[in-house]
């Protein structure tokens, strides 16, 4: 067979030489696409030889070889050999690999450590075996039963660029005589084994290593290996001690790390070794295992009898089927036998073994979690390491592998579920805690946790000789986990959660391991213990120990000019690997600084610094420094992490835009802070409780190349901290004030919660193992609160895998005394706390609905507690009072915080008191933003995915970028629909940067993002090029960054604060850019269909809120008002909707429910009525038909049991439900299941969506829900005929409706009537002509209200209508004002407004303005003048309102209108005349005053003020709260009044605010035009009165 490569080969491979030489292009840039294969099939035992000719550091991974039988011919070839199927055989690494799955993990000499110059070939043999050799030694058999027609198959993978075929011919005998002998000394040198006994007279060449141990004076921890070429004594010693020194167990420590050839030869089919058999002839035998020794062949060549085999004198034998190898037998003392630690054939019901029981997998790991458990095959040995790696996990479950020892023999276990379910003599490690016969004995026993541990990453134990139980993590020892274990124990494996597949490890080489990257890594400090040196604390930068580097640096690292410069020599092909140390401990002020000398464009990512506890001496140094976990803070970037976790985010400077020249510090105070510095400048304390005798670090990493120590340091001297503890922040810092000198002394106690830590000098808490531990973490204040003063926290961090969020109250409870619950609401005792919307005393419920939902507040959240003098406990979110929570407190209370599920992270800001909260900042920004709720008329939402220095607020409607001046993409939520327009407000600006805002469309999908985007992202959206972006940057359209167009309209350069610009595509595929409303024309043509806005908060631009509203949100789904002559002017009482204007629905299929439903479940009525019948759960029912597309599925509420909480919850299940095991809840199928829960929607028990819809909770009896799947897959929601919109998308086809008849919910039934205009109360529908032109707003139909039939009005059942109607009764008003028919009275309280579907905004009158919605207050309807009913005229004037004072309700409402006179603080005052556009000048008076008014006494003109939105009138200024007594509960409240009005359009002006204000008070409406002003008495009429009540 010829020596050449076939023609055909990878894309980027390029052959010579006669094709002999291939060589792959572009070897820096792309790493695969480098295959070649022979040119002609392989030969019986023809060895096919290639040269490796050159290598690059650029990547990892290596030479791949092997066969396939696939004619290369008609290949199509992967990108890598792993890739190819259909019989192909590859060596990869030290892996073999059959058809890209793995059959063998440990093989041969690892290729990746092979250098150029070496040989690698590969060969079948005549029996059909897979050889590997690498220069010409032959590495054994690799597989078996290969098919004749073989090609041999060589990748130029990663760091291998050039190979050159060398021959393809059987090996001469003289090498395989060589290959024979060298491989034994390979086995020897490199392999290691537990030997746990010896006969006399055997293996004696193991004098050597216990001569060595004694040399080293016990000293066990790295045992050296077995020299290859020690001939072996006549006879091994009968007692060790006296000329050793050792004792038992250190002998067994020399022994255990001695050799690991025998068990190879058992791991891989070599038998057993003990037994008979006949040896073979080193000429003639063939070699058919790694490390086999038969037939009495010894390695020096001196052969002698054992274990009945003869082999000849002088050679080695190499036959696996010999039995008469020295066969390690027990001995006096117990000793066991040597047979190799597999898996015990016996395991869990899911367990398939496999790779000779090494290998343990847990089958249908997506659909089960446990039943995983497996054993070893044996008792373990003392001193003898059980470790496994971890091969697969799968991300769906919580929690992960557990691992231990138990006293259970396999054969007799009855195998529970998971191994903690064991009450006896079993002891786990469980997450990063101890469990003992399945209870907790130590909860944090280790830094590790198991359950965020990754695939590759390795676990291990040892049973010591004194009993003690060891664990390691990536061969790291983790300590004592319990000192007192019995003899004798089997290991066992609980392949639980997310942990799939193990295998059994022989080698423990945790250095090879650290090559693979597969570690943790986390260095241990060897030289704990060790005396240290005495240290002059006094700085002296001319003694003789100045502050060098060490000489131990990173691998590719390097030090010179005498230890002052470190450098990464080849820091263009390697971006980590180059951390370095100072040569000593920092003395305390001594500052370590660095100069940036070299820098490379080639890496993201720069210098880090800091410091560590290590000793560099023996620190094995990781990759990177933030990879240590234990003894470690670095700065890097803008940030500072404390072993391996960011405990400041925003900290100062980006370390990322250092250039060469700048300069970077690190210094250690005497009180023990961190400071660091940058170019000379304080960046503040950065950490607290940092010990002494410190270590400085630098990681030369991505751009950073080189660096220098300054010897001469001159920096500004440090502030000092005040008595009261490290308070004073740096501007930057998370918790400062911007120009503030804060000495608020508030921190978080040092007892807290076993899962809870405390950082940053007290003002930072966090949940570790966040994504394994959800609740343990609670943290409280460090002493009581004032009255009056606040404490106020802000979210830092939340994970989205748990529901349920933080909670807050306080807590009478000393810390020194409170045994720290699970959870706060678990204390019987002293305690409110505010969970969700409720709020709790002692554990217990005392109030519902709440002013705010802690569960919605997002990242960038605040979150208030103050306690009143008169012992009120009030709230804040985001600086907004909340309202009295509760009463009667004890005077000495303490702020409590429950980092509970979502919410891992907060840092106490540094408010105190409500007065000061506009001053308050948090790790946002500097500047505070309102955070106003969303609203339904805001149709678009930010997508989750974004640039890293992006936070989104608002619940997505408002984007804040939050350092630097790129790094800001942001995406809309959904795809924009043609001519939908897409609409962002600029709120604010910095000058310090040039650049505006980018703004565009895009192809790429946001959810097509990673997981966490932040590092996919390109800095700034000129640079996105993975999928088409056209967008417009200052006045140019770019499409990918290419220019397009020049000079297209206004400059984004120019925009400011208050500006607005919009996007969206035309039907004509053209992609129009809008500023302030003024379409600027088409930008881009050829525009895709299905594209996302885009926009870059770039450069000045710094914070942005939507404003564009939904008019194309649902297309096809235009509502009509109906406005009747008793209706209300907003015409929020009926809708009926346009002909045509819904959905054409299917109403073809008749749904019944299934026969097969949860066991409380009766049915009846032809099956359209389903009750339970007895406690509150085992209640699902889904349809007996599948959900058609297009069709709504409606059923009706009919019975409700107010002695449950919670309600129905109900969705979609993607498979057919005929055998479908019911369990007792719908929250616990996991399979294809789409739930609506409360206002949540979770996808297979995983919350996917929060605020949708109403809380379903809430609905009363005779509610009407629904369910359709619209063409696009999209799962929609209706509440009494009303789309709440879309809740899933992706539903599969067949799907089936699905209840859970839960908590209050006992019966529904199914709605067969279905109108045919869903949410109309009758079936008449008007056409668009028919319409007053009071209802038109450029044409289209404005968006209104529908509220539900009398008999379904969730107001006859809401509790908070219900008490506003007390209040109403109180003030003795006459009947005669109201209006009789009760339904026009509404609630907008939360419950009912998400009921009635309503949305926050409308426009009303002609021209048409906005007006919101008074969320919050209830109204009762007012009756209408004759002369207004008759005339309608009111339905063409806008709708505003006016908050007023109890005192003054009377006399308005016996004048039909806002008079002078009242009392009201917006009843008619003096008045300047008009000024400049129209707006007057109020004058202030004695007893009716605003601030900051002039006192001028010119002609006084009647007026009222009014406004748009209740959240200006219903301000406390305007309308002043009152207190009273409730009736019925006999409760105190505290409750404010105001009136919704109709205005004439053309009888006010409208004009600024008159609070002073900084913040905008309604979203909608900016501040300038947020107040209106009129003087026409007959301008104004009166429509409802509003009470809204705390």
């Amino acid at each position: 067979m010829a020596a050449e490569l076939h023609p055909c080969s990878g894309k980027l491979i390029g052959l010579s030489n006669s094709n002999r030489t291939a060589q792959r292009n572009q070897p820096v840039q792309e790493f695969n696409n480098g295959l070649v294969l022979s040119r002609e099939p392989l030969k019986d035992r023809d060895v096919f030889t290639v040269r490796i000719d050159k290598k690059v550091n650029s990547w990892s991974g290596s030479i791949e070889i092997g066969v396939t039988s696939l004619d290369p011919a008609g290949l199509d070839f992967p990108s890598s050999a792993t890739g190819l199927k259909g019989g192909s055989w590859i060596v990869s690494g030290c892996s073999v690999l059959r058809d890209g799955r793995s059959v063998l993990e440990e093989y041969g000499r690892d290729l990746d450590q092979l250098s150029e110059g070496d040989r690698v070939g590969i060969q079948r043999s005549a029996h059909g075996e897979l050889h590997l050799w690498v220069n010409g030694q032959d590495c054994g058999a690799a597989a078996s039963g290969l098919p004749t027609g073989l090609w041999a198959v060589v990748d130029l993978y990663g760091k291998c660029t050039q190979v050159t075929v060398m021959s393809c011919e059987p090996p001469s005998l003289a090498e395989r005589d060589t290959e024979r002998e060298t491989v034994e000394e390979h086995e020897q040198e490199d392999e290691e084994v537990v030997v746990c006994g010896v006969r006399e007279g055997e293996f004696g060449g193991l004098t050597s290593a216990v001569n060595l141990a004694a040399a080293t004076n016990g000293t066990l921890e790295e045992v050296p290996e077995l020299p290859p070429t020690h001939n072996r004594p006549d006879k091994f010693p009968n007692n060790l001690e006296p000329e050793t020194g050792l004792t038992e167990h250190q002998l067994f420590d020399v022994l255990n790390n001695a050799i690991v050839s025998l068990y190879r030869s058992e791991d891989n089919g070599g038998g057993d070794l003990g037994g008979g058999g006949t040896g073979t002839d080193s000429g003639t035998g063939s070699r058919g295992d790694r490390g086999s020794s038969s037939g009495g062949g010894s390695i020096n060549g001196n052969s002698s009898d054992s274990g009945g085999g003869t082999g000849n004198t002088g050679s080695v034998s190499n036959s696996p089927a010999g039995g008469g190898g020295a066969r390690l037998g027990a001995v006096t003392g117990g000793m066991l036998t040597n047979d190799a630690l597999l898996f015990h054939e016996k395991c869990g019901t899911l367990i398939k073994l496999s790779n000779n029981n090494k290998t343990a997998e847990r089958r249908r790991p997506l659909d089960e979690f446990n039943n995983g458990v497996v054993m070893t095959n044996r008792p373990l040995r003392h001193n003898e390491m059980f470790e496994i790696r971890i091969d697969k996990l799968v991300d769906k479950w919580s929690g992960s592998i557990e691992i231990g020892v138990t006293t259970h023999n396999p054969n007799n276990l009855d195998y529970p579920a998971t191994m903690t379910n064991l009450r006896s003599g079993t002891i786990m490690m469980s997450g990063c805690g101890i469990l003992t016969n399945g209870k907790g004995t130590r909860r944090e026993y280790c830094e590790f946790s198991l359950d965020e541990l990754q695939e590759g990453d390795h676990i291990g134990l040892m049973h010591k000789a004194s009993g003690a139980l060891h664990f390691y993590i990536n061969g790291i020892d983790q300590g004592v986990a319990a000192a007192q274990t019995p003899a004798v124990v089997y290991g066992v494996v609980d392949l639980y959660g997310m942990a799939v597949k193990v295998t059994i490890v022989h080698n423990h080489n945790h250095s090879d391991r650290l090559r693979r990257n597969n570690a943790i890594m986390r260095a241990l400090s060897p030289d704990v213990g060790r005396p240290r040196p005495a240290l002059d604390l006094t700085p002296d930068t001319d003694a003789p120990d100045r502050l060098l580097f060490h000489s131990n640096c990173g691998q590719k690292a390097a030090i010179i000019s005498e230890g002052r410069t470190a450098l990464r020599p080849h820091a263009t092909d390697d971006f980590n690997h180059g951390v370095v140390l100072s040569g000593r401990p920092l003395r305390s002020n001594e500052v370590f600084q660095v100069r940036i000398d070299k820098m490379v464009d080639k890496w993201a990512g720069s210098i880090e610094i800091g410091v560590t506890t290590h000793n560099p001496a023996y620190l094995q140094l990781p990759s990177t420094m933030t990879n240590l976990r234990s003894g470690t803070w670095m700065m890097t970037g803008n940030g500072v992490m404390h072993n391996g976790t960011t405990i400041l985010d925003e900290y100062g400077h980006n370390l990322d835009r250092l250039k060469a020249g700048d300069t970077v510090g690190v210094v250690r105070k005497e009180d023990g802070s961190l400071h660091f510095f940058v170019n000379g400048v304080a960046q503040g304390p950065a950490a607290w409780n940092v010990p002494p005798s410190v270590y400085a670090v630098v990681d030369l990493y991505g751009q950073a190349a080189q660096a220098t120590i300054m010897d001469d340091v001159d920096l500004p001297p440090l502030p000092e901290d005040s008595l009261e503890g490290p308070t004073v922040m740096s501007p930057s810092s998370p918790c400062s004030v911007a120009g503030g000198n804060s000495a608020n002394d508030l921190r978080f106690h040092q007892l807290h919660g076993t899962n809870a830590v405390i950082t940053n000098g007290g003002r930072t808490a966090l949940r570790q193992n966040c994504r394994s531990e959800f609740n343990d973490a609670i943290v409280i204040s460090n002493r009581c609160l004032r009255d009056g003063e606040l404490f106020e926290i802000v979210i830092q961090k939340m994970v989205d895998r748990w529901s349920g969020s933080i909670e807050a109250g306080v807590t009478a409870i000393r810390p020194e005394e409170l045994e720290f619950p699970n959870t706060m609401t678990d204390i019987d005792y002293d305690t409110w706390m505010l969970s969700g919307t409720a709020i709790m005393q002692d554990g217990n419920t005392m109030r519902n609905n709440y002013g705010c939902d802690l569960d919605t507040l997002t990242t960038g959240s605040r979150i208030g507690m103050m306690r009143s003098a008169t012992g009120d406990l009030h709230y804040y979110i985001n600086g907004v009072d909340q309202g009295v929570a509760c009463t009667g407190l004890p005077p000495e209370v303490y702020a409590v915080i429950d980092l509970y599920g979502q919410c891992v992270q907060v840092s106490i800001t540094s408010s105190s008191g409500p007065q000061d909260n506009s001053l308050c900042t948090s790790n946002i920004t500097e500047k505070s933003f309102s955070i106003h709720s969303p609203v339904a008329g805001v149709a678009h939402r930010l997508h989750s995915k974004h640039g890293k220095n992006v936070v989104l607020l608002g619940e997505g409607c408002q984007a804040v970028r939050v350092g630097g001046y790129a790094h800001g993409i942001v995406f809309s939520a959904k795809e924009l629909k043609t001519d939908e327009l897409f609409e962002v407000k600029i709120d604010e600006v910095d000058d310090q940067w040039s650049g505006s805002l980018h703004m565009g469309l895009t192809t790429l999908a946001p959810p097509e993002l990673p997981s966490c985007p932040m590092s996919g992202l390109s800095p700034s959206l000129t640079q996105l090029r993975c999928k088409v972006t056209w967008l417009l940057a200052g006045s140019e359209v770019r499409r990918n960054g290419l220019l397009q167009r020049q000079n297209y309209g206004a400059s984004l350069d120019r925009l400011t604060v208050g500006n607005r610009v919009g996007v969206k595509r035309c039907s004509d595929d053209t992609m129009h850019i809008l500023i302030d409303g003024e379409d600027m024309g088409p930008a881009a043509t050829a525009v895709a269909k299905n594209v996302y806005a885009v926009l870059d908060l770039y450069g000045r631009v710094t914070a942005v809120s939507i404003v564009s509203s939904s008019v194309l949100e649902d297309s096809g789904s235009v509502k009509a008002p109906s406005l009747s002559s008793d209706s209300c002017s907003e015409g929020e009482e009926d809708r009926t909707p346009v002909e045509g204007g819904e959905p054409a629905l299917v109403h073809n299929t008749v749904m019944a429910f299934l026969e097969n439903h949860g066991k409380n479940i009766q049915l009846s009525h032809q099956n359209l009525t389903a009750a339970r019948v007895s406690s509150y759960n085992q209640g699902l029912l889904v349809t007996a038909q599948p959900l058609p597309r297009q069709q709504l599925f409606q059923f009706q509420i009919d019975r409700l049991n107010a002695s449950w909480t919670s309600s129905l919850s109900l969705g979609v299940i993607g498979h057919s439900p005929d055998r479908l095991n019911f369990p007792s809840t719908a929250c616990c199928l996991k399979r294809s299941v789409w739930l609506l829960q409360r206002d949540s929607v979770f996808h297979n028990s995983l919350k996917i969506c929060e605020n949708y819809g109403p809380n379903l909770d809430t609905c009363p009896e005779g509610t009407v829900l629904g369910l359709l799947v619209d063409g696009n897959s999209c799962l929609h929601l209706y509440v009494n005929g009303m789309d709440q919109g879309v809740a899933a998308q992706d539903i599969p086809t067949p799907c089936y409706p699905l209840i859970d008849l839960y908590g209050q919910c006992e019966q529904v039934t199914i709605v067969t009537n279905t109108m045919s205009t869903v949410g109309g109360e009758s079936g008449e529908a008007r056409c668009q002509g028919d319409m007053e032109k009071a209802d038109m707003v450029d044409g289209i139909k404005e968006s209104v209200c529908w509220t539900p039939h009398p008999e379904v009005n969730p107001n006859k059942t809401c509790e908070y209508q219900a008490l506003c109607s007390r209040f109403k009764d109180l003030l003795t008003l006459p009947d005669g004002y109201f209006n009789e028919d009760a339904k026009y009275n509404l609630c907008y309280c939360e419950s009912c407004h998400k009921l009635r579907g309503d949305e926050s905004y409308y426009k009303r009158g002609e021209p048409p303005r906005d007006y919101a919605l008074p969320f919050g207050w209830c109204r009762f309807a007012l009756r209408i003048k004759p002369h207004c009913e008759v005339s309608n005229s009111f339905k063409k004037w806008h709708i505003a309102y006016h908050g007023t004072s109890v005192g003054a309700l009377r006399r308005t409402l016996d004048h039909a209108q806002l008079l002078s006179g009242t009392s009201s603080i917006f009843s008619v005052s003096p008045v300047k005349t008009e000024g400049p556009n129209g707006y007057s000048e109020p004058e202030v008076n004695s007893s009716n005053s605003l601030p900051g008014r002039d006192r001028e006494r010119d002609r006084e003109v009647p007026r009222v003020q009014l406004s748009p939105t209740m959240r200006y009138s219903g301000l406390e200024m305007f309308a002043p709260k009152v207190q009273f007594r409730d009736p019925r509960s006999h409760c105190c409240h505290q409750a404010q009044v105001g009136f919704q009005v109709c205005v004439r359009p053309g009888s006010y002006k409208v004009g600024p605010q008159t609070l002073g204000a900084s913040e905008p008070l309604d979203p909608r409406f900016s501040n300038t035009e947020i107040e209106w002003i009129t003087k026409d008495q007959g301008g104004t009429l009166l429509y409802g009165l509003l009470i809204r009540v705390e």
